[in-house]
């Protein structure tokens, strides 16, 4: 908890120098844009003011995801972050076709360009941005970090575009570059956003992680030693990076005696153990059933959520699920 917690301080520092850098480049972008008549300079400011969206919500997040779980909220704020991608990736989608609009039009109205302006304001954004980037892939595992390290990277290598597409326009005198260039960076802001979109209602939908196969975590719980059958299994994303599991595990009746606590306690404990070596699945619900007991599949209903560690019952039915 203590490393969290650090780990915690440290991305929101970074997310708060992140933040400000953006703001100051937004300006300066939106700014020397409209003197330079550059269209991708223009929208690389609404490119990076949508990073500073994707910032103040991963800051927001960060800070929610920090704070304990209460009675009310008894996952806690895993989620916080997830929602921050999600809304952060809609903006983006919306900005990028407003972009290649808008490059159209340029394309059918030319429009001059000052290429000098154009490059030395790129310049500072590849730096900048470039910075931001190296701080924040420490942290890229994180779904809500990576959505803003993405953003940053983009950027960067936008940016560096719009430093190329200013030395064209100044050995060629081609006013196409610019809104070329600009289609370019709103069909690179849409294809990393679409992937967060994805991976992010993926999760609040509460589908299985992508990298977990169902079928996998199956056959090695039915695996361990006494184990018979497990169904009505489900697993889901907590957070970005959480993964809880819950299912009904059927076991064997050894030689007709009944199955002793102890007994029930090992195979927990196996089937914990297997869960978190194989697939780093910590948070489980497991509900152990002995064999003779009347079994209902197909049910689909999501087992209760209360952490529930192991009880055996003999003469109990399902209607509770129904």
């Amino acid at each position: 908890m203590h490393m969290v917690a650090s780990n915690n301080a440290t991305m929101q520092r970074i997310l708060k120098i992140s933040l400000a850098a953006t703001f100051l480049y937004v300006c300066a972008t939106l700014f020397f844009g409209l003197r330079a008549h550059s269209l991708a300079l223009v929208s690389e400011a609404g490119h990076n003011a949508s990073d500073m969206l994707a910032i103040v919500l991963s800051f927001v997040a960060v800070y929610f995801q920090s704070r304990p779980a209460t009675d009310r909220k008894t996952f806690g704020y895993q989620r916080a972050g997830v929602l921050a991608a999600f809304v952060n990736a809609l903006t983006l989608i919306v900005l990028a076709l407003w972009i290649a609009v808008s490059a159209l039009h340029r394309l059918a109205f030319p429009v001059k360009v000052e290429p000098h302006l154009m490059m030395y304001v790129a310049i500072a954004g590849v730096l900048m941005n470039g910075g931001i980037a190296a701080l924040l892939w420490k942290f890229s595992g994180d779904v809500n970090i990576r959505s803003v390290f993405l953003h940053m990277l983009g950027d960067t290598l936008s940016t560096a575009a719009v430093i190329a597409g200013g030395a064209g326009i100044l050995l060629t005198g081609m006013q196409w570059i610019d809104p070329v260039l600009s289609l370019l960076i709103a069909f690179m802001i849409l294809y990393s956003s679409w992937g967060i979109v994805r991976e992010t209602l993926n999760i609040l939908l509460e589908g299985t992680p992508k990298h977990i196969g169902l079928e996998d975590v199956r056959s090695l719980m039915q695996a361990v030693p006494g184990v018979a059958n497990v169904h009505d299994l489900h697993i889901w994303n907590l957070g970005s990076s959480s993964v809880a599991l819950a299912s009904h595990v059927t076991i064997e009746q050894f030689a007709e005696t009944q199955v002793s606590v102890s007994d029930c306690a090992e195979i927990l404990e196996r089937i914990n153990g297997s869960l978190w070596d194989k697939f780093h699945i910590a948070h489980t619900t497991i509900q152990f059933e002995s064999q003779d007991c009347e079994t209902v599949h197909g049910c689909t209903s999501p087992p209760q959520l209360e952490e529930v560690g192991a009880h055996h019952h003999h003469d109990h039915d399902h209607d509770h699920h129904h």
